[in-house]
């Protein structure tokens, strides 16, 4: 999860930020509405205003005194009829302009006598044109006299009001509508901000920012994993669990073994639900919450590790107090066989032990040449023995050195743990137990199988035991007493091969 920089939230209250903010909107809105508007009004007032200064601008030059006064170049008459049909018709201004283009009657008078901008007009031409001359609207129409020669142009314009001149006869209704806005952004600025901070627990933005801020500074802090889950999906992972499963936000549980997916999802429930996970000893805790669940993980590893070594040390001091239990009583056998004066028998009973012991010996010698299997399998005897267990190898079992040495490890693991586990179920049930061992190389990989005389695993566990650790002795009421069995399946499945129970017989494949 990456630190994210520190963001500033505003102080300013929700409220007052919504309330801005919408008073914006409203404002941008009522300016867009304006030009809108404007240019619908601009654009009905060109075609109204164009037609009605067409009219005018056609009144006068049909007029019998324009033509005259044009062809006779009689000012006084022109601005007569000019400036009559202004006050008549209302137009800002009538131009006359004659033939050779020169400005005779305007209500300007520094206009007279000035050449007349033509522009895009045709009326010299002798059609009318109407357009826009800066923000006027004209209408030019040609005066036209007898044979059809064009003696001048009669040009009629009104001047385009501005926005506030268009808007100035409604006052009283844009006064209305920015008020009405007002109340109504007031209004609903308050209400949302009110819905937010309930939905946000009473927070303004700077705090849910610095809370953000806060948890992510507390994520990055704990050394143990956190994991968000929502419908089957990451929302959250801190680093150690990103270390620890290699999931990233957004990812699904699909590609995760069927145990720890279980686990992560609440199919399995319960308190510190151990998983074994890539070699690693995960202690898992999932809590529901309304949006989902947090999964915390613990990195057991090392705990299990030092598990594992004081099992090793319980199971060399047991076998050591078992060997000093046997040769205490067997030390006092022989001194009451001397003190009796009975040395034939003595020598008899000595010979009888030695006989025994060097007889399961050399069977692990003859059928075990990986020296660390056939030491573990001559310490187990002993242990064996106190039990009251019969430990014994299969008619075929034979096992080649490997010159592996961690091959070698992983199967005193394997076989220590699935031994220790038939003692567990054998012990306490008569004189008759016993536990049979098969091992031997086959196509490439070493089969080590297991089998006691015990009541075996019940089908419905026969999946259960490795994920849960438990061992044959448990399976006989619900729980689990260690890792033993889960260590097993790991160790298999690492070396690409498999394990597997049934009934009182443990079946493990190394490849």
């Amino acid at each position: 999860m990456r630190r994210r920089r520190a963001v500033r939230g505003s102080r300013r209250p929700l409220a007052r930020q919504f309330l801005v903010w919408q008073l914006v909107v409203v404002v941008i809105l009522l300016a867009a509405v304006a030009a809108l508007a404007a240019v619908q009004s601009h654009s009905a007032f060109e075609e109204t205003q164009g037609r009605r200064m067409l009219s005018v601008a056609e009144d006068v030059a049909a007029t019998p005194g324009i033509r005259a006064g044009l062809v006779e170049r009689n000012v006084d008459l022109l601005a007569s009829f000019a400036r009559s049909a202004e006050n008549l018709s209302g137009a800002d201004r009538v131009v006359v302009v004659d033939a050779g283009r020169v400005v005779r009657s305007s209500p300007d008078p520094a206009e007279l006598g000035t050449a007349f901008e033509v522009g895009e007009s045709t009326a010299f031409a002798g059609r009318a044109w109407t357009g826009e001359q800066g923000r006027s609207v004209v209408a030019e129409v040609p005066v036209v006299v007898a044979g059809g020669e064009v003696v001048g142009v009669v040009s009629a314009g009104i001047r385009a009001p501005t926005l506030f001149e268009a808007l100035a006869p409604a006052r009283g209704e844009v006064a209305a509508l920015l008020g009405l806005a007002l109340v109504l952004g007031v209004g609903g600025s308050l209400l949302l901000a009110r819905r937010v901070r309930r939905q946000t627990l009473g927070l303004e933005p700077a705090e849910i920012v610095e809370l953000v801020q806060r948890r992510e500074a507390m994520l990055l802090g704990v050394k143990e994993g956190v994991v968000g889950l929502d419908g089957g999906k990451v929302t959250l992972i801190n680093p150690a669990a990103h270390a620890l499963l290699g999931l990233r936000v957004g990812d699904a549980l699909d590609g995760l073994d069927t145990r720890l997916r279980d686990v992560l999802t609440g199919a399995v429930r319960g308190e510190d639900q151990v998983v074994v996970h890539g070699g690693r000893v995960l202690v898992l805790n999932r809590n529901e919450l309304d949006a989902g669940a947090v999964v915390t993980l613990r990195d057991r590893t090392e705990l299990a590790a030092l598990q594992d070594r004081l099992d090793a040390s319980r199971s060399l001091t047991d076998t050591l107090r078992a060997q000093a239990h046997e040769f205490t009583n067997r030390l006092h056998t022989i001194a009451g066989l001397t003190e009796l004066g009975e040395h034939d028998e003595v020598r008899r009973f000595v010979s009888g032990v030695v006989a025994a012991a060097e007889g399961w010996r050399r069977e692990v010698v003859d059928r075990v040449a990986e020296p660390a299997v056939a030491a573990l399998l001559v310490a187990k005897a002993s242990l064996a023995q106190e039990r009251g267990v019969e430990l014994r190898f299969a008619a075929g079992a034979h096992l080649d050195a490997s010159g592996d040495p961690a091959l070698g490890g992983d199967l005193v693991t394997v076989l220590g743990n699935l031994v220790d586990n038939a003692l567990d179920a054998v012990s306490g049930r008569g004189p008759d137990g016993w536990v049979e061992i098969d091992i031997a190389e086959r196509e490439g990989a070493v089969h080590v199988r297991v089998r006691d005389s015990g009541p075996g695993v019940a089908s419905d566990l026969a999946e259960e035991v490795f994920r849960h650790g438990f061992t044959t002795k448990a399976a006989e009421s619900p729980g689990g007493r260690g890792l033993g069995l889960a260590l097993v399946r790991e160790v298999c499945l690492r070396r690409s091969g498999s394990v597997a129970v049934s009934g009182s017989t443990f079946t493990a494949v190394l490849a």
